[in-house]
């Protein structure tokens, strides 16, 4: 991803950590991850992250997704002889779409959200709006994109090792390249 969309996608999150009133140190500005999972089309499937902390016990972020941008399917495995991550998420603004495995799973055309331009396979449909919350188990298959304004989600985990994540679609990498021209 070039340094200048990087730049812009951590603009755009500010705007809705703002919209969500949620208030952030110059620091913690600065420290903003932009996720383009290696695909070159972060506006549809991408993920801004700020993580608070992120210790052996505990891990805290704070997610934004533009509207209809899409986090892929994905499932946090054992790493390290430790179990994958627990995560809550709490909408904070907007509105999330969120799928995993489990029963009441729904075919693609029953679902509400657009489907994202990578491999999914799991459609059990849980809707967030602003103040409600779901946890995710660890080894869970899961995706999650945003409604049309867009989505502020807080994240509450174990251990976060997002690089060890296993993604369905094989072209995702969860390490984002910056080029600097």
């Amino acid at each position: 991803m070039k340094k200048s969309v990087y730049e812009k996608m951590q603009k755009r999150a500010l705007e809705y950590y703002e919209k969500a009133g949620i208030v952030l140190t110059n620091d913690e500005k600065a420290r903003i991850e932009v996720a383009d999972f290696g695909l070159g089309a972060v506006e549809k499937v991408g993920l801004q992250i700020l993580t608070y902390i992120n210790t052996e016990r505990v891990c805290a972020k704070e997610m934004v997704l533009l509207p209809y941008q899409a986090c892929p399917e994905h499932m946090h495995i054992p790493t390290a002889g430790v179990a994958g991550k627990e995560e809550t998420f709490r909408c904070r603004y907007g509105k999330v779409y969120l799928y995993t495995d489990g029963d009441k799973q729904k075919s693609p055309s029953e679902i509400e959200a657009p489907i994202p331009p990578t491999d999914v396979t799991v459609f059990r449909e849980t809707i967030l709006n602003a103040g409600e919350q779901f946890t995710i188990y660890p080894e869970t298959l899961h995706w999650f994109i945003a409604g049309e304004c867009g989505a502020v989600i807080s994240e509450f985990s174990t251990k976060s090792t997002d690089e060890t994540d296993r993604f369905t679609d094989p072209r995702i990498t969860r390490q984002t390249v910056i080029e600097d021209l």
